[in-house]
Parts: C-alpha cells; structure tokens; sequence
C-alpha cells in the first residue's frame, strides 16, 4: 500500500511551450485541494543539482497565490533547460574537457531529505524519459506530455502545438499576400525536430504550395518543378514550408551543431539550404523566413490552456490514485495514463497514409517526392 500523500514536487524540462504555466497551476490548485503542499523545481532539476545558482532557493513553495493568474502566460515561472539530465549531468573535468557524471541519487536524496512524497514532471521524450527512470529508483513519478512539435507516442496531441500551428498559419497567411506582390518565392522554416507535424498542419492550414517534413526525402528538383508549373499557370508566386529535419535525398540534414555531452544535436539551416537552391534552380526572388524561437513564445490558444489544465489535475489524480511510473495522455475525448516505459524513448512520427498528408496531395501540395 502506498503512503499518503502530503507534499509534491513539480519541474519543467526541455523547450518552453505555450501551457505549461496552466499546468503548474493546475497542479498546485489540485494538490491544494486535496491538502498537499506543491513546491517547484527552477530549470528543470538544476534547482535540486545547482542550488548555488538561485539566490532564492533552487526549489520553491507555490501557492494558490502564487500560481493564480498564470494560465494565460507564455512560458513557465519556473524556467526550463535541455541540459540537466541527471543521469548524464555535465561536468568539467580537470583537463578541461567535458564529461558527465550520474546525479541522480541526489535527487532521491533530496526528496527524502525534504519530506516530497511524488514528482510530477512536465516534458518531451528526454524529461520523460529522466522521470522513468525515477520511476525505476523508487521515487514516485507522473509525467504530463508537453512539446510544440506533437512527436510524443500515445498521446492524441500535446498542449503547446496547437499554439505552435496557429502562430506560424498566421505567418503564413501574411506572407502569400507580400509573395505575391513581389512575385517571388518565400521558404519558411519551422520547428518539429524529425516530426513534420507543425510543418504539415501549418502548410495546409496557410495554404503552403509545397511542404518539406522529416518524414519523406525530398528532391530539391521537383520542388523547383512546382515552382515552375505554378509560374506557366500565372500563379507567379509559391510559399514553401520547410521543417527543421527535413531530409534530403542524399540523407544529410542541415545542422547547427553536432551532438555532444549533455545535448542532442541541433537542427538549423534546412530553410536556408532549400531557399538557396531554389534561387539557383527558378532564377526568381526567393526569400528566407525562420520562425524558430516564435513558435514557443506567446499564450496558448484556448485549446492549449484546456488541454494544459486537463493534464495538470489528471496528474493530481493520478497520484491520489497510487499510480506512479505513467505519462497522462490525451485519447479521443478523454486523458488516461500510459506507462512511461510505453512513451519514454519513442517518437510519434507523421504516418504516411495518414488523412491530412492524403489532403495536401489531394490539394495539389508537392512534398518533394
């Protein structure tokens, strides 16, 4: 029989999405509720593992004062990062290089020390991954999915793309009419990692001509080709969507940085690549767009924030039930729990034969194949 509960823990890891602080504040009103105290982790789990950085105090006490107001705002009031992974922590070594070291029993220290009976901890694969293996420690764990790039496995969507998807068709929705008076060609990168999901959502949406994603190796020729095809047709004016991942056919994608210690590679470039290209190959004004870091900033649209909300009590609930070692996850109308063990490591791809990239080719969309 599991001990009751008197005292949680909340921390957000990875990229920031629009949602997470209505998660925090469910989370906190929720434990309220049922008498429990919630106190939160700055940056992930660097407020337990780098205390010294927070002349506040790495871990926090939130109250229902503190969280009231807040399910509205961008970001999370308790800051995020993608490189305090416990188990693989970077460190300088005395030669000057990098390495890593495993610390998470220092977060088990801490809880018992601290008197924190479960951990609910809000992220993509990577932060749900560190919470399995928690999980795996003994600690008692909850994870609540969040990434803008929908590419977490069983779990219909996350909150924060939703958001994602409506900011960039808005971008999109601005640029065909400057496109179109200049008669050029405009490339717009997005974010996703190896999933096309926002790529895919926002072309159609926005009414992209053609749409690059992870998931299809593309010919830069037949891109070119449907630039070309629209301009015979008087259409002398094409949007292109490029997700950050896209591949190629050679199979080289455009990186910023190559994988190292403590962080994943970086994507970056793809856009800039294909729009050169293009350039080259149709001899017309061809234009840049990156919306990046955009795409995470900003309020969560209402559907975000509903769904952000749902999560966080869901989590509660979870934990008031004696569950532990499970991801809330959104199917059909309702949030269940899956194991973390089904989710952690896994990423949800665009199918193939999936309906809404049967749209786009339905739509005369060319995705480069």
């Amino acid at each position: 029989m599991t001990s009751p509960i008197r005292r949680i823990a909340i921390c957000t890891g990875g990229g920031d999405a629009p949602g997470l602080n209505a998660v925090i504040r469910a989370v906190v009103t929720a434990a309220a509720n049922r008498g429990w105290e919630t106190v939160g982790i700055r940056d992930g789990f660097s407020g337990i593992l780098s205390p010294g950085h927070y002349p506040g105090g790495g871990v926090v006490r939130l109250s229902r004062e503190q969280v009231r107001g807040i399910a509205h705002l961008g970001g999370t009031i308790l800051g995020t990062t993608n490189k305090g992974n416990p188990f693989s922590f970077p460190v300088k070594l005395p030669d000057g290089t990098t390495g890593a070291v495993d610390r998470s029993g220092e977060i088990l220290d801490y809880f018992a020390r601290e008197g924190i009976d479960a951990l609910v901890s809000v992220g993509g694969d990577g932060s749900l991954t560190i919470a399995n293996e928690l999980h795996h420690r003994g600690l008692r764990v909850v994870g609540v999915p969040k990434t803008i790039d929908n590419d977490l496995d069983k779990t219909f969507t996350t909150f924060g793309f939703d958001s994602a998807v409506s900011f960039a068709t808005e971008c999109l929705d601005r640029l065909h009419s400057t496109a179109q008076s200049h008669q050029r060609v405009m490339v717009v990168e997005v974010m996703g990692r190896y999933a096309g999901w926002i790529a895919l959502h926002a072309g159609i949406a926005g009414g992209a001509h053609a749409i690059l994603v992870p998931e299809i190796a593309f010919d830069i020729d037949k891109v070119a080709a449907k630039v070309r095809q629209r301009d015979a047709e008087g259409r002398l004016h094409s949007l292109v969507v490029v997700a950050e991942g896209a591949l190629p056919h050679d199979g080289h994608r455009a990186l910023v940085a190559a994988a190292g210690i403590g962080h994943a590679e970086r994507l970056g470039g793809a856009g800039e690549q294909v729009a050169h290209e293009l350039a080259q190959r149709t001899g017309k004004d061809t234009r840049l767009v990156v919306l990046g870091h955009l795409l995470r900033g900003g309020s969560p649209t209402a559907f975000d924030r509903l769904a952000a909300l749902r999560f966080g009590t869901a989590a509660v609930r979870a934990l008031d039930a004696g569950l532990s070692g499970v991801m809330v996850a959104l199917a059909d109308s309702n949030v269940n729990y899956v194991r973390l063990e089904a989710v952690a490591g896994r990423m949800k791809a665009v199918p193939l034969d999936c309906d809404t990239l049967q749209t786009g080719r339905d739509l005369g969309v060319s995705f480069g194949d």
